[in-house]
């Protein structure tokens, strides 16, 4: 492993065939996949600079939970509540639309039976924030169907971890929503034309093997191939005995298929397990991963278990799908809240976020105490879950800063595709300018510093100017960004109109 620039990367890192054509789409700086060289302008022993990555944690809103569990347990029996959210926007009806696994107390939770029975509850929000709960009449629950339930199962018993998924319609088989979700004999699709009513006939089983966590499948369109997320627990747990004999199944396991509507023949390999970093605070398990694909990156949302208590939340992503990266801090992308806070002791974040304006909101779900039965006999109450939110700037996770005396981030070798340049770049306390230069750095005419109208703002989406040059004129040519950074953070650069 080496060490760049803030990050653990492996020493044989992809690297992309230059010039790279990066069309329309945003390009994140997480990495040094685009960038080919970054420098601070001034060096010194007792005060070293350079241009580093900086992490930007997301705030938790303040008036979390936006949903949580409201009945009354018995005295020492445990106590429902929301876990494993997805959330999407429908433009065509005006609503956030949410769907998440209830955890419904079991009538017997004896030793050796299971705490909860599980179903899939349905809530919808005009702004995001204030939550509805419709009574949909749909599922039985101890003889009542006043209930915001959409589905238990085919057997009626059991149905978890829904997710709502992101895929193109012509996937779908004639379905607006289509939902993978674990349940007895393992993990299933369903299709619904409106989201609350799912299509018994369309009930698919796609992987038999018992995974039980927030399994996720994510569409490449590069491939054309789907990922799924998930543990490997047909090789680990398996059978009765100790670690010797069975392992450790809470890793990040992950499968293809080319056909979504089918039992995959994939098999699930192991491709995220913790290391040396995780271990200096005894993270020594993943117990999922939720996961999105945007602008050529998948996104992980890592759930870093200490055994038995916490999880929380952090942020990995790959160029590939397959080997997934990490900051090298592992700062928390959703901490746990302070003691005896809703989500004091358990974090699970839905896939992707809800893009509002200028800001990603991530749905997630949290809860009061940790995650073993015996830790909760042991505190003397069972937790209880609830649903929250947190906001981040748009494709704000990570930046690349420069110093206090300035810093030069060169891209590799661009196939400019037309348009003019586009900066998501907060400098309101510095200075950003950009000059153009060929592939060997020869500086294009016009296009150089002096030309640059220079960035002094803030903002997700600032158009680059040169006083008597347009970037969209070199449409189809070779060139490199040369960005100057001073007291200025750099998200992402795209190329505006290009497509």
């Amino acid at each position: 492993m080496i060490l760049v620039g803030g990050l653990m990367l492996a020493a044989g890192t992809e690297l992309p065939v230059e010039p790279v054509s990066i069309g329309s789409t945003p390009q994140f700086l997480i990495d040094d996949y685009l960038v080919d060289n970054r420098f601070a302008l001034k060096y010194a022993r007792e005060s070293p600079e350079m241009v580093l990555r900086q992490f930007h944690p997301p705030r938790k809103h303040s008036g979390n939970p936006l949903l949580r569990w409201d009945g009354i347990a018995a005295a020492g029996k445990p106590q429902g509540g929301p876990s494993y959210v997805s959330v999407l926007r429908d433009p065509d009806l005006g609503l956030f639309r949410m769907w998440y696994q209830d955890n419904i107390p079991a009538s017997d939770s004896k030793p050796g039976t299971r705490l909860f029975t599980t179903a899939i509850g349905y809530a919808d929000s005009l702004d995001g924030i204030k939550w509805r709960q419709p009574r949909l009449g749909l599922v039985e629950v101890d003889g009542s169907r006043e209930n915001n339930l959409v589905w238990r199962g085919l057997e009626g018993d059991r149905a978890a971890a829904p997710q709502i998924l992101d895929i193109p319609p012509r996937f779908r088989r004639g379905f607006r929503y289509v939902m993978q979700y674990h349940g007895r004999g393992g993990m299933h699709l369903m299709g619904s034309h409106d989201g609350i009513e799912w299509d018994r006939r369309s009930h698919t089983t796609i992987a038999t093997m018992h995974s039980d966590t927030s399994n996720c499948i994510v569409f490449d369109p590069r491939s054309a191939e789907f990922s799924l997320f998930c543990r490997a627990k047909h090789i680990y747990r398996t059978r009765r005995g100790d670690v010797l004999d069975v392992g450790a199944s809470r890793r990040i396991a992950m499968m293809r298929s080319r056909e979504l509507w089918t039992q995959w023949g994939d098999e699930p390999r192991n491709i995220l397990i913790p290391d040396e970093l995780d271990n200096r605070e005894s993270f020594n398990f993943f117990y999922g991963m939720s996961a999105s694909y945007h602008a050529g990156i998948f996104w992980g949302f890592v759930q870093s278990f200490k055994w038995n208590t916490d999880i929380h939340v952090e942020l990995a992503w790959s160029r590939s799908g397959t080997r997934f990266d990490r900051l090298l801090t592992r700062p928390r992308l959703i901490p746990l809240g302070p003691e005896e806070a809703w989500d004091s002791g358990l974090i699970f974040a839905g896939p992707g976020w809800i893009e509002v304006e200028d800001e990603w909101w991530i749905y997630y779900t949290g809860w009061d105490g940790p995650h073993g039965r015996r830790e909760n006999e042991e505190r003397g109450r069972w937790r209880q879950g609830g649903i929250g939110l947190v906001k981040i700037r748009k494709e704000g996770f990570v930046s690349l800063r420069g110093p206090q005396h300035g810093g030069v981030v060169v891209t590799r070798k661009l196939l400019w595709p037309g348009g003019e340049l586009r900066l998501n770049a907060d400098a309101h306390s510095g200075e950003l300018k950009v000059r153009v230069s060929d592939a060997s750095r020869q500086v294009l005419p016009g296009l150089d510093y002096s030309d640059c109208v220079s960035f002094t703002g803030d903002s997700v989406s600032h158009q680059m100017r040169w006083k008597d040059r347009r970037l969209s004129l070199l449409a189809g040519q070779v060139i490199r960004l040369e960005i100057y950074l001073q007291n200025a953070n750099l998200y992402t650069f795209r190329a505006e109109g290009s497509d």
